[in-house]
């Protein structure tokens, strides 16, 4: 023990002497920030880092604003509000994971994920939903139960109708897929049910297995190469589950004619534009996110397969019908299954933040034990517990207030972990175990402590055993503090702070302007024709309203015409723009493929905004103001000091 506590000191104090030898590049408050330190926030910023002397002026000037806020924030106390301190416990503890695990069988991880990416497997499942903290006599239930559906199966039932039948299937999908979940590859399905997808015979059913979902039955229909990863736009006609007859009919008319216009040579951004209704992809040209092999990301099936049918980059698809409705899809991108060594790095990212990273856990902490000189004292001090444990403890009830004891349990490199350790933590999760006798509850509980407290030991030296877990770690503290500060001194403030924002808006009202607006309707036409056909329908009423000419001019079509009123700002409206309006019915005219019959109720001219109609771009600018002012007082109650010889050194 004492070989140790002078090994610690020396190396504390060998890191200590390096540190105060680092050059410093700056201070604040007299708390220096190294070299080393900016280099690597630096860098991180700057993928393509420039180290002369502009970039650097520049980059310090917000490295500057930066610490200013944190410094704040740590002066005003927000590192020890117990919110806060809860969520940065919760991002250690994701950062630390990669860190906590056997890096050999970690390593085999990356590998079978490679190995699945490249395949496929679809299956059909059947689920009982269970809950995580079941008694044995329910999950008891739930196995027989599904023993039984299997049964059925195996005697030449229909597996789709098992699984739909009364008391089959439990996952509300069943409805519409008879438990055919479609293809999948690694990561795209909690790591048990991946495991026993390909671990399960192509044609055959497996035992029940149990996820965090409950317990599950599967059966492996096909396996296939993996088809790779693509990334598609796509144009959609909603119709939704609850769709009338007549509304899937008129989105599938509809669909057939944007289609047919594609064909002929329409815009696919335009067509997107004007008629796609998927509100997260319009604004992008329908563009979705890759899916595939590799990505987490799936789609039905049908949908998968009429993406992957498509060969030529620009190339789209007919018509497809999925449950969600009609769409087009074109090709964007198609990569084929990458090799092993270029998908390494991000197979291991995803294996160290999923489930199968917990796998190598165990095996990291029989090295811990190793390593730290572990020693198990615990075949006594248990005793108490087996003894004192009751029926109680089950709903919550129970305390260990009887234990006058302090036993030790084990050490960890002389460190002693006891028995009122171990009762604290037994108070607090009898809700992670089932019920059982008390020898076995008691022993799943001290199994699941002393796990817990060797890896909590080793976390605990994770910040001097690795700098770039240190450094993340102060990116995260730094983070969360920083924006609840910016929270309360700026962006909530200004909303808030509503007779501030007024005398803002008043003292500055003459930044608030409408520029030369049109108070109109317009009706955009498909072509020269349908805009004619429009303008005559208005120039024979003048009490005609657009959802009548929108009933005549769309009868055939839903592309023909669309309308819009509002009162619009020319300078913002590039159809509006380099032509004059006058009040009432104005003449046809076309721009950009499209054809426009406007009539104006208003020509306004340019006149200050009023409060609520200012008061978005207000809040924006009253912001900026309040954070400019926020830093001058920063400046004078925080002292910073820029090392400018170091400064200038960076990247040398």
């Amino acid at each position: 023990m004492k070989k140790t506590l002078v090994l610690f000191l020396f190396g504390f104090l060998t890191n200590l002497a390096l540190a105060q030898k680092e050059p410093v590049v700056m201070t604040i408050n007299n708390k220096p920030v190294t070299k080393s330190e900016f280099l690597q926030i630096y860098t991180k910023n700057n993928p393509n880092p420039s180290f002369d002397k502009d970039s650097l002026d520049r980059y310090m000037q917000l490295f500057e604003v930066f610490k200013l806020k944190v410094a704040e924030a740590e002066a005003l106390g927000y590192d020890t509000l117990p919110r806060l301190k809860k969520e940065l416990e919760g991002y250690k503890k994701q950062l630390a994971l990669p860190y906590l695990i056997d890096s050999v069988q970690n390593q085999a991880m990356v590998q079978e994920a490679y190995n699945r990416t490249a395949a496929e497997v679809r299956c059909s499942h059947i689920l009982i939903k269970l809950d995580p903290n079941a008694s044995p006599k329910d999950t008891l239930a739930a196995y027989n139960r599904l023993l039984g559906l299997k049964a059925r199966i195996e005697k030449g039932e229909n597996f789709a109708s098992v699984a739909k039948s009364k008391l089959g299937s439990e996952d509300p999908s069943v409805v519409n897929n008879g438990g055919d979940l479609g293809y999948f590859t690694a990561f795209q399905m909690v790591y048990p049910f991946e495991e026993k997808a390909y671990t399960t015979p192509v044609g055959t059913i497996s035992e029940p297995f149990r996820t965090r979902f409950g317990y599950h039955i599967l059966k492996v229909t096909d396996k296939r190469p993996a088809r790779g990863t693509i990334k598609v736009a796509h144009l959609m006609i909603s119709t939704g589950r609850e769709a009338t007859t007549e509304t899937r009919q008129n989105a599938e008319k509809k669909i057939n004619e944007i289609y047919d216009s594609l064909a002929a040579g329409s815009s696919w951004e335009k067509m997107v534009s004007a008629y796609s209704e998927d509100a997260n992809s319009i604004k992008k040209g329908g563009e979705l996110p890759a899916f595939g092999s590799g990505t987490s990301q799936r789609m039905v099936l049908e949908f998968e397969d009429a993406a992957f049918a498509l060969k030529q980059v620009g190339e789209f698809s007919k018509p497809v019908k999925t449950q969600y409705g009609y769409h087009i899809i074109k090709l964007i991108e198609w990569t084929p299954v990458k090799s092993f060594d270029n998908m390494r790095r991000e197979l291991q990212a995803k294996v160290n933040k999923d489930e199968r990273s917990k796998v190598t856990q165990d095996s990291f902490v029989q090295k811990l034990r190793t390593q730290y000189a572990y020693q198990n004292k615990s075949e006594k001090g248990l005793e108490w517990f087996v003894a004192n444990l009751d029926s109680t403890y089950f709903i919550g009830k129970w305390t260990a207030d009887k234990l006058k004891s302090n036993k030790t349990l084990f050490v960890l490199d002389g460190k002693k972990f006891k028995q009122q350790d171990f009762a604290k933590y037994v108070v607090k999760n009898y809700r992670t175990v089932r019920k059982d006798a008390p020898a076995v509850v008691v022993m799943q509980l001290y199994q699941q402590w002393e796990k817990n407290e060797v890896l909590a030991y080793e976390e605990a030296l994770l910040p001097a055993k690795y700098p770039a877990y240190k450094a993340l770690v102060q990116e995260y503290h730094d983070g969360i503090i920083l924006y609840e500060i910016m929270q309360d001194q700026v962006w909530n403030k200004a909303v808030k702070d509503t007779a501030g924002l007024r005398a803002f808006f008043m003292e500055n009202r003459g930044k608030y302007t409408w520029t030369n607006r049109l108070d109109a309707t317009v009706y955009e036409c498909k072509d020269e024709h349908i805009a004619v056909q429009v303008y005559g329908m208005l120039v024979q009423s003048d009490t005609i309203n657009s959802k009548a000419v929108l009933d005549v001019i769309n009868k055939d079509s839903e592309l023909n015409l669309k309308v819009r009123m509002n009162k619009f700002e020319i300078a913002q409206t590039p159809y509006l723009q380099e032509r004059s309006f006058t009040p009432g019915l104005n003449p046809v005219y076309s721009m950009d493929g499209k054809w426009y019959v406007v009539k104006v109720a208003a020509v306004l001219a340019p006149a200050p905004k009023e409060y609520n109609e200012a008061k978005g771009l207000a809040t924006s600018d009253y912001q900026t103001y309040l954070e400019k002012k926020w830093l001058e007082a920063l400046r004078s109650k925080h002292k910073i000091v820029i090392n400018e010889d170091v400064l200038y050194q960076i990247g040398q």
